[in-house]
């Protein structure tokens, strides 16, 4: 199709709305509230296209609610792709400029994780044992996923409250780890934070917890199970440390980005 061919699509069909990116690129926010069917939708999504390509663009992102999935064969039709979805919306992507590579930013890749050592006045940790998963059977920390949004260290405090019941403030991330092809492909981040515990009387969680106590930090470390693993037998090594005060982690240390002022926490060491 030449360029007065375009150019006529252009004025006669109704092109889509977009929002345009800092990188030469266009958004297309689809609305529930506004249904479309499959045939104008194809139409105006090849007209816009055109319209798009005229004037240079380069990437073009959909973002299509769930109400509207009825339309996604349309926009692969026109060779749109996957580029990640959500429990609301999927989210599309096309690049113009065939000739050369695209440069779509890859969505997250990883998952974020967190295990609590918890200890108490008397030395003891805080202890759990899951009814389903690889440790079922065997006292470990409690641990959870980071939701969206959540910072580690409330991640954490947030963990060992639903699963036992027991009010906790963040005291320091002791050591993480990382790990690769672990979650449908995705990478994984586990952090172990050290909390201190402000009440001691456990009310554990019926739904996945079977059991919780308080434990001596030597009894969990000398389980069979956590020295069967490798990296499970240093995270019981770096607790024990801490415990006997021959390792420091990083404390959570709240201040704000330069961009945008928002606030984050930066865990290092105290200055």
């Amino acid at each position: 199709m030449d360029s007065f061919e375009e150019a006529s699509i252009d004025i006669k069909m109704e092109i889509f709305e977009v929002i345009e990116d800092n990188y030469g690129g266009v958004i297309v926010n689809m609305k529930k509230e506004e249904p479309m069917d499959f045939l104008k939708f194809h139409t105006m999504l090849k007209a816009s296209i055109s319209h798009w390509r005229l004037k240079g663009k380069k990437g073009v992102w959909i973002k299509l609610p769930i109400e509207l999935a009825h339309l996604v064969n349309a926009a692969v039709k026109e060779g749109f792709w996957y580029h990640h979805a959500e429990a609301t919306y999927l989210m599309l992507v096309y690049w113009i400029p065939h000739e050369i590579p695209h440069t779509f930013p890859a969505y997250a890749s990883h998952r974020i994780g967190i295990g609590a050592f918890v200890l108490n006045q008397d030395g003891q940790v805080l202890v759990v044992k899951e009814k389903s998963g690889d440790m079922t059977g065997t006292w470990k920390l409690p641990t959870g996923v980071v939701d969206e949004g959540e910072d580690i260290c409330m991640a954490a405090v947030r963990e060992v409250q639903e699963e036992t019941g027991i009010e906790t403030e963040f005291v320091e991330l002791l050591a993480f780890r990382q790990s690769h092809k672990s979650f449908f492909g995705k990478s994984d981040l586990f952090f172990i934070c050290m909390l201190k515990p402000l009440n001691f009387t456990i009310n554990k969680q019926d739904a996945e917890i079977e059991e919780a106590k308080w434990m001596p930090m030597e009894e969990y470390a000398s389980q069979s199970k956590v020295n069967q693993s490798e990296l499970s037998k240093m995270i019981a090594n770096i607790c024990v440390a801490k415990k006997e005060e021959q390792y420091n982690g990083f404390s959570a240390l709240l201040t704000t980005t330069g961009h945008s002022a928002k606030k984050c926490y930066l865990y290092s060491n105290n200055i």
